[in-house]
């Protein structure tokens, strides 16, 4: 009787560690591969950052995680595909404010939320740049303002579509300078380059993640940085302050998320495995000489990030630096 007892209970303890582990959806994940969803097009900054985490995660996990480039409407095509997607952890999206927080603020009906996305881990940040064609005369963000001022209306200035990062840099640098310029939005930030290394287009707000070839080919002219100080990889470059300009500050930043209700236990594993990523010595060479400032940490504090940077965009639309579409 005690043997048959003793069976009885070790049958019992081991269906009940199967029932807890068949409960954790974190236990076996990844078991096939993951898309990674990146709303913009091959070659910008968002599709640099992400394709080298996700070969860090390939490596760590044993699983693809799979690049998708989903660009259109300034994102939105996207993000709009991964938040309708299943949240089982095998559909992802490369955060970024443009599709998940400019877009859903300056439109009348967004075709999502930002409640329709859960913050995993905040990869980092970098600073926007202003850049100019070497044909436009300015060399400097203030000669900048003297000549649109007095060249009204006849300056072209890009981004990479309505309500991207660099749509707001511009909208930031225009309601601090008073300037009026033309604004001409891509699908994307690739384009934009080869047209302002082509002369049809005169300035745009970028990071060295995106321009980095040009930049180092001398190809265009970097003439100021948006940021409160000068940055590590380039730190000859001049902030918009000590040229006289305040308060025209600006960063992309990049994180990963997904559907929301995706299982907590998968979100945890993602972001400790992104944060190991981001600490691997290779990783965060790579990740310095682009000019991303890594951030990491929890989910928490990346959620909370992304409302702080809602409410900033807030304040510029009630300013009237950005207009509702």
């Amino acid at each position: 009787m005690r043997i048959a007892g003793f069976v009885v209970v070790l049958l019992a303890g081991i269906v009940a560690a199967g029932q807890g582990w068949a409960q954790d959806p974190a236990a076996n994940y990844p078991s096939r591969p993951v898309r990674w969803v990146i709303p913009f097009t091959p070659g910008a900054s968002n599709d640099i950052i992400g394709r080298l985490v996700a070969g860090k995660l390939t490596e760590a996990l044993g699983q693809q995680f799979i690049i998708d480039n989903r660009p259109g409407a300034g994102g939105i095509v996207g993000a709009e595909t991964v938040a309708r997607a299943n949240s089982d952890g095998y559909t992802l999206i490369l955060t970024n404010p443009g599709p998940n927080v400019n877009n859903i603020l300056l439109r009348r009906n967004p075709p999502y939320q930002m409640s329709d996305f859960t913050p995993i881990v905040w990869i980092g940040y970098a600073p926007f740049y202003v850049m100019a064609s070497l044909t436009f005369p300015p060399k400097t963000a203030k000669e900048i303002v003297d000549y649109a001022k007095a060249n009204p209306g006849k300056v072209s200035w890009a981004s990479s579509g309505l309500g991207s990062g660099p749509h707001i840099a511009l909208a930031v640098f225009q309601l601090s300078t008073g300037i009026n310029v033309v604004h001409v939005p891509y699908k994307g930030t690739v384009q934009p380059l080869i047209d302002m290394i082509g002369g049809q287009i005169q300035l745009l707000s970028t990071t060295t993640v995106s321009a980095e070839a040009q930049i180092k080919a001398g190809r265009i002219k970097v003439l100021a940085v948006q940021a409160k100080k000068r940055t590590a990889v380039m730190p000859h470059i001049p902030t918009l302050e000590e040229q006289g300009i305040r308060n025209a500050e600006a960063i992309v930043w990049f994180g990963m998320s997904a559907p929301a209700k995706t299982p907590r236990p998968i979100l945890d594993k993602l972001n400790r495995e992104v944060n190991k990523a981001l600490a691997l010595a290779d990783a965060k060479q790579r990740l310095d000489q682009l000019g991303l400032e890594v951030e990491g940490g929890t989910a928490e504090k990346f959620d909370a990030f992304i409302k702080s940077e809602a409410a900033r965009l807030t304040a510029l639309i009630k300013a009237g630096a950005v207009q509702v579409e």
